[in-house]
């Protein structure tokens, strides 16, 4: 079986449907766009990241093959994210589980 490598980020925000939209809609314009019934997934390389709107919170749900694949998925969406957010002074922080 496969390894996965999976991080989790999550970003305290009141706009955390537009910042979603905002990044689906960027990132879509390069990378594939799913909906799915927890949220939006954006495929980035061989990985993704989830986007769930929660109340106060986007929650970022990355996965991807290798651990450079997964780095290169947090940069994406994590950079992109921060720079929509400026003026929220918005901070993507990654969590990855314990093994």
């Amino acid at each position: 079986m496969a390894e996965t490598w999976t991080s989790r980020a999550d970003v305290a925000t009141d706009a955390a449907e537009r910042y979603a939209e905002q990044l689906a809609s960027h990132l879509g314009r390069k990378a594939e766009v799913r909906d799915e019934p927890e949220g939006r997934r954006i495929l980035v390389g061989d990985g993704g990241c989830l986007l769930v709107v929660g109340e106060a919170v986007l929650e970022l749900r990355a996965e991807a093959a290798s651990a450079e694949s997964l780095t290169r998925v947090q940069h994406v969406v994590g950079s992109h994210l921060e720079r929509f957010g400026q003026r929220d002074a918005l901070v993507v922080t990654w969590r990855t589980p314990a093994p």
